[in-house]
């Protein structure tokens, strides 16, 4: 094989459909039996039901060039009225929506300033978002953005979450929007430059809106399958891979547990965590000892605490644009926030858990039998808590479900079925999950650009030549946009055509 892809998640998967694509053999090997990393869907509570194990929705994936590069067979995007509901106990609900209309009815006198911050990023959206996903430091795209849109750009994402939304906005209730976003990762409203993930993600919301795939998130991971097995690559399941084969300073094959060793003559790309690339798949005098020694105290982001409900009906929320939303996110208000951010960062059972619910059957009935709905919850706590998380699991889960309660009265008579992933859960299925960390390390804006995950290996390759990091540890990070594995796929073509020394960073 040309090359041999560590890791079946999206990024792995993106990376073997864009080499693919190139024309290279391509050898995928998966540890686990089933396809897809985090990105998958599972019966959960009982057949006939399908949940979204970890990646829910989707607002990068139509439009990040690692996918519209690729004619991904049998996707299809299906979308709410709503994309994203803010509703808080005094009935408020700020609503994000691609009917740019509903915005300005449900943020009131916010409205207008929320929508002049959409218009722009519509305007310079096609140079924003390559330039945001690129390999670092990407001065090209960031030329083609215009130095006016880079200010703003800069001027937003540079702020504290807490501090753009009373530099903007009015109400309380618009002010929570932004922050309860950037919650998606481990970005606190007070946190420095801790805008920019939430900014993001409320612009995204209004444009591309927060999709999903029919069929659930494993749909994407099998377009990408199916795309790679195309063009004449394999994909082995079960097939865990032990070590990187290292042969005078190149990688040139992997040794699976079993034994079996499988060659790799152009690149080996590693969708994998930044820990087990660095401290166990290559032999240690063969990495740098700071290296080494950033590994391990590499910074993780929250545990993810998760919960896949079946419900004999909708949710019944008192706020109407959350009973048509694709993702509604429970957070009172930015006090509340900072206190669930302090709480989480303690290592404490969050009192007040923020919430990220995904109503995906509202949007596609095949997620549930006709009637039914799955409703898809998470929260972050610590990853590791006094006690262990048995003893505690049930109690934050009655906690999360009493949030809800009542925000939607008559929500827990609805129950039919519950299953809990506490952080231990989520690393124990997918080992790249480190403490339950869904993101691939911190969203902390130190640990960004040229230092994810290490200096200067910041450019996907690696101290080997022909061995690439190519999973969500590497830069842009969390989410389900590809552009980690498109970046290092792009790194590897370079190197092997060119012929140069791969070991430069």
């Amino acid at each position: 094989m040309d090359a041999i892809v560590i890791g079946s998640g999206p990024n792995g998967l993106t990376a073997a459909a864009h080499l693919a694509k190139a024309g290279w053999s391509v050898l995928v090997l998966e540890a686990q039996p089933h396809l897809g990393g985090a990105c998958r869907s599972y019966p959960g509570t009982r057949p006939g039901f399908l949940h979204d194990f970890g990646a829910g929705f989707f607002p990068f994936a139509p439009i990040s060039p690692a996918f519209t590069g690729l004619d991904l067979p049998g996707l299809t995007w299906l979308h709410g009225a709503i994309d994203s509901a803010h509703p808080g106990p005094d009935g408020s609900c700020p609503s994000l929506a691609r009917d740019h209309e509903q915005i300005l009815r449900t943020f009131g006198k916010d409205g207008e300033g929320f929508r002049g911050l959409v218009r722009w990023f519509q305007r310079c959206r096609d140079a924003l978002v390559p330039a945001l996903l690129a390999t670092p430091a990407p001065v090209g795209a960031a030329f083609t953005l215009g130095v006016d849109n880079l200010l703003t750009f800069a001027s937003l994402a540079l702020q504290s979450g807490r501090g753009l939304g009373e530099g903007r906005f009015a109400t309380d209730a618009a002010r929570r929007v932004i922050p309860g976003l950037g919650l998606h990762a481990d970005v606190g409203p007070d946190d420095p430059a801790g805008a920019a993930v939430g900014v993001m993600l409320a612009l995204l919301a209004c444009d591309t809106g927060f999709g999903v795939p029919r069929g659930g998130a494993g749909a994407i991971t099998q377009a990408l399958r199916s795309y790679v097995e195309a063009r004449g690559g394999k994909v082995l399941l079960n097939t865990r891979v032990e070590q990187v084969l290292v042969r005078d300073g190149r990688a040139v094959a992997v040794r699976a547990s079993d034994g079996q060793e499988y060659q790799a003559h152009r690149a080996v790309l590693a969708d994998v965590s930044a820990q087990a690339l660095f401290l166990r798949l290559l032999p240690p005098e063969l990495v740098p000892p700071r290296v080494q020694r950033s590994m391990r105290r590499f910074p993780q982001g929250w545990g993810t605490f998760k919960l896949d409900l079946e419900l004999q009906g909708p949710v019944p929320w008192r706020c109407p644009e959350a009973r048509q939303a694709a993702v509604v996110h429970a957070g009172d208000d930015v006090e509340d926030l900072a206190r669930f951010t302090a709480e989480v960062r303690a290592g404490k059972l969050p009192s007040n858990p923020y919430l990220v619910i995904g109503q995906q059957s509202l949007l596609d009935p095949s997620r549930a039998p006709e009637g039914a709905h799955t409703l898809y919850i998470y929260t972050h706590a610590p990853s590791h808590i006094a006690g262990g998380w048995p003893a505690h699991r049930q109690r934050l889960a009655d906690a999360i479900e009493a949030r809800i309660e009542a925000l939607a009265p008559g929500f827990r008579s609805l129950i039919q079925g519950r299953v809990i992933h506490d952080p231990s859960d989520l690393e124990a299925q997918n080992e790249n999950l480190i403490g339950g960390d869904l993101g691939g390390g911190t969203a902390a804006i130190t640990h960004q650009f040229f230092f994810r995950p290490v200096f200067p290996y910041f450019r996907y390759r690696t101290p080997v030549s022909g061995l690439y990091l190519c999973s969500s540890y590497a830069h842009p990070g969390t989410g389900v946009h590809g552009a980690c594995g498109y970046n290092a796929a792009q790194a590897a073509m370079l190197d092997g055509n060119s012929g140069s020394d791969a070991r430069r960073s």
